[in-house]
């Protein structure tokens, strides 16, 4: 878990936070200025130079309208179903932050400074120093931050191949509701499975 990534000079694309979203997000180009304002959370101690507070709430409204549009296109949706209270189970910023962000590794480049020192890896611990809650508020704003900068086809697209496959929790009352899976995982794959093209020619 990083939490003092080191700052490089705006503009340079080869910065580790910028290396790592354009690694992970390819081909779409993440500058610095962008990616250290996605990556940085407002308990850092250099968010005064911008912080992804904004993105993140961006971010929370487009998933929310992405997932929403999926959820009524459905043909797998029961009519009982309470859409809301399934997009707010799917969504939850702790679900996005212990399942979405480690597929994404974010863990190794996010700016944040715990409330209280970590004494322990274990579950309880993480929790109580709110790592989930931030790490969720990064895939938020990502979400955002790829909306902003690139456009919504780009970031309708990185929703269902990137980050809707990892809230699938079969079983559980987090995540996806289990009748939505397959059409899920069958959106992903039109769109050319996990790693298909965020961009089209």
């Amino acid at each position: 878990m990083s939490t003092s990534t080191p700052s490089t000079a705006s503009g340079s694309s080869d910065s580790p936070l910028a290396h790592h979203l354009n690694t992970l997000f390819a081909p779409l180009d993440f500058n610095q200025e962008l990616s250290q304002r996605i990556l940085t959370h407002m308990s850092h101690k250099e968010a005064v130079q911008g912080h992804n507070a904004r993105f993140s709430f961006m971010g929370r409204r487009v998933l929310h309208s992405y997932l929403l549009l999926f959820l009524h296109s459905s043909t797998a949706s029961p009519p009982s179903l309470d859409y809301e209270d399934v997009a707010s189970r799917a969504l939850n910023t702790y679900i996005l932050g212990e399942f979405v962000a480690p597929q994404w590794a974010l863990g190794d480049v996010i700016r944040w400074t715990p409330a209280r020192p970590v004494e322990d890896k274990g579950l309880t611990s993480l929790k109580g120093i709110g790592l989930y809650k931030v790490h969720g508020t990064v895939v938020e704003a990502v979400m955002g931050g790829v909306f902003h900068q690139f456009g919504g086809s780009v970031a309708h697209r990185l929703f269902h191949t990137r980050l809707l496959p990892h809230i699938l929790l079969p079983g559980r009352s987090e995540g996806l509701h289990d009748s939505f899976h397959e059409d899920a995982l069958a959106t992903c794959e039109k769109m050319g499975g996990a790693n298909g093209p965020l961009v089209l020619s």
